[in-house]
């Protein structure tokens, strides 16, 4: 099979709105040759939801994960500042986030201004779930905190998956799961 020589292309290229740089490139669906092999979604990074509210969604999860965010932005005046930042304490808070869990998962609360024109206002979407130890006391925990049920405690299958998720104060779905898994996983890790 003949292949035609491919013209000269610059170093970054835009299709579709999405940049191809040599390392990734995506189109019409074909993946080209600087993709085979590589790993496509290598973990989570971070997962984040949105609240009108930010400040009571700030206190909310420091409540419930025992910590204190360790990253913060605020917009003053049109600009972004940081705590310790002139004007950080009239500034209106935009961006929280959390490292939380084995891996340092992060964790972001987002104002709800910045979400995407027809974004969802209510639960709606994917359902990422958190691992935790003890499925009903975590469940428990967040209903007594002021979430509301979203699927029930549900065991999956003989191996001791078990899910539940609720429903923040801020209308974002919270998954929590006993994954197996997860502790194989955590414990290859370590012992490597």
């Amino acid at each position: 099979m003949m292949t035609r020589p491919r013209p000269h292309q610059p170093d970054h290229l835009t299709f579709s709105g999405v940049v191809a740089d040599g390392t990734t490139c995506y189109r019409r669906r074909q993946v080209f040759q600087a993709t085979k092999g590589a790993h496509m979604l290598r973990g989570l990074a971070t997962v984040n939801y949105w609240a009108d509210d930010l400040e009571a969604a700030k206190e909310w999860y420091s409540e419930l994960l025992g910590s204190e965010p360790y990253f913060e932005r605020a917009e003053l005046d049109g600009r972004i500042v940081a705590p310790g930042d002139p004007g950080y304490d009239q500034a209106r808070p935009g961006y929280i986030e959390f490292r939380l869990g084995d891996y340092q998962h992060e964790l972001g609360l987002i104002d709800s201004r910045y979400a995407p024109e027809g974004s969802a206002s209510g639960p709606a979407g994917a359902v990422v779930y958190w691992h935790v130890d003890d499925v009903p006391a975590t469940f428990e925990r967040l209903l007594a905190m002021g979430a509301n049920e979203h699927l029930p405690i549900t065991p999956r299958g003989e191996e001791g998956f078990v899910t539940a998720s609720v429903v923040d104060p801020f209308g974002n779905v919270v998954g929590i799961m006993y994954n197996p898994h997860y502790l194989e996983v955590l414990g290859s890790t370590r012992r490597a």
